[in-house]
């Protein structure tokens, strides 16, 4: 018999959503059905022999990995796809199942979407820890490479590859542990709530989050389907850190045409007309994948904020595939930007002479003056004078004492020999104490420091992997227990 010609909707919508989602979404059913199972079965809600055919079904569709069948309309979404082939792998007709007792497809799909959710995030979040220790690698490495640090697209004050870079990895560390934070939000289990209001029956939902790896259970059954917040969380973290990693990939755009640092071939493209040219267009992809992702957030926010306060689409459904590609996305970021960042070294960075032309010293040569004594604005509008009236190079000690008339008469020789060293030597910067600065014991301070916070995250992700698989081996060894008998 022929199958009737699709419907408008399900042409247009159902089957486009069904292609999207089933690939992620049937595997982690069939998961969440096996701990549902086991746990109605242990509760004595359904009997044993009834139990063993449905979980020895359930393992059979596991362990198939081909492709989903198409969307024919026979079945409305991949909810209902789980039942169709439950019921042919069990040999009984769908309305002789129990999987669905005590369970709705809000509860369900609410609990799978946040164990992808969770799964992916582990994944970025390994990611980002990656990223965040190759950073602080090449920090400690070139923590004495001395460049011109920018503020407002011009050169402002000396500092080092490693300071900059220092300073992405504290950013990094910080959205580390806000993913870390995340996790954890995520993982808690909404399963037990049904359709909004729970059920009658003795069910443990305790249970089945411990055998899908949660950590505890949603207060709240009316929150654990209506809720979005987490949603927004994921979409908007993601935004964050990829704004912050391309803001780093424009800077870094500037130093390889500056020359500053090597251009890693493997990161590059040839031109199709001049021979000469490998252009390092993954920054620019960075800098696109971080417009991407923060157009996924927005999607997401403006769809939840549409909802109503309760199971939706617009907040589950239509936000899924979003979240998805914006996880998958977060994911090829920092592998793409960790990748960059281990290959790039120093190739010319900006001469002293350089640095000293562009005035990037004169703040050092205004500080100088307020060590001897010098009222800051007093020092600020000698060497305003001094910059008006020539480069630093050129200043003696003749024209300081010219320019510092009529401003101050708390000059003496010390006073204007620091202001002349500072004003030509910017490695002086490599010997600033201040913690937080670019001196290269400070830099080096900084990065043990980042490295802790890092290996603190490190250690909340190996206990949340620590728990998964624990959880993970208790439902294979349940599962295939109660198959059996």
């Amino acid at each position: 018999m022929s199958t009737p010609a699709l419907t408008t909707y399900q042409r247009h919508h159902l089957r486009p959503t069904y292609d999207h989602h089933v690939g992620r979404l049937f595997p982690a059913m069939v998961r969440a059905s096996q701990a549902h199972v086991v746990m109605l079965t242990e509760q004595g809600l359904i009997p044993a022999e009834r139990g063993a055919r449905l979980l020895r079904g359930l393992a059979e569709l596991r362990a198939d990995t081909s492709a989903a069948p198409p969307f024919d309309g026979t079945f409305e979404d991949t909810y209902y796809l789980l039942e169709k082939r439950l019921a042919a792998a069990c040999g009984v007709p769908a309305s002789e199942l129990d999987v669905q007792m005590a369970r709705s497809r809000n509860d369900l799909d609410a609990g799978v979407f946040r164990i992808l959710l969770r799964d992916q995030l582990v994944g970025v979040l390994d990611r980002v820890l990656a990223t965040g220790a190759t950073a602080l690698a090449a920090a400690d490495r070139y923590a004495e490479v001395v460049i011109t640090g920018y503020t407002h697209r011009r050169p402002a004050q000396p500092t080092t590859i490693g300071h900059a870079l220092a300073g992405y990895a504290e950013a990094l560390a910080g959205e580390a542990a806000a993913y870390a934070d995340l996790i954890d939000a995520l993982n808690v289990s909404p399963l037990g709530s049904c359709a909004f209001a729970g059920t009658d029956l003795d069910i443990d939902p305790a249970r089945v989050a411990e055998l899908l790896g949660f950590a505890g259970l949603v207060t709240n059954s009316y929150e654990a389907v209506a809720g979005a917040d987490h949603l927004v969380r994921v979409g908007t973290l993601n935004a964050q850190a990829l704004a912050t990693g391309a803001r780093l990939a424009r800077t870094l755009m500037d130093w390889l045409s500056w020359r500053w640092v090597t251009t890693p071939g493997d990161f590059t493209q040839g031109s199709s007309i001049m021979p000469q040219k490998r252009n390092p267009v993954v920054l620019e992809h960075l800098v696109s994948y971080a417009g991407a992702t923060a157009a996924d957030a927005a999607s997401v926010l403006n769809n939840v904020g549409a909802a109503w306060w309760e199971d939706s689409n617009n907040a589950t459904t239509d936000v899924q595939v979003r979240l998805w590609e914006s996880n998958d996305r977060a994911d090829r970021f920092f592998a793409l930007l960790g990748g960059f960042l281990a290959e790039i070294e120093p190739l010319e960075p900006p001469s002293a002479e350089e640095i000293v032309a562009s005035g990037a010293t004169t703040t050092a040569a205004a500080d100088a003056l307020t060590r001897h004594g010098v009222p800051f604005r007093a020092a600020h509008s000698v060497v305003g004078r001094l910059v008006r009236a020539g480069a630093p190079d050129t200043w003696t000690a003749e024209g300081v004492r010219a320019a510092a008339q009529g401003i101050t008469d708390r000059l003496d020789d010390d006073a204007v020999a620091d202001l002349l060293a500072a004003a030509v030597r910017p490695e002086l910067v490599l010997d600033r104490a201040q913690v937080d600065g670019p001196g290269r014991c400070a830099v080096r301070n900084q990065v043990a420091a980042l490295r802790s916070r890092f290996d603190t995250v490190a250690g909340r992700l190996a206990a949340v992997r620590a728990r998964l698989a624990t959880a993970d081996e208790a439902l294979d060894a349940v599962a295939a227990e109660r198959a059996a008998r």
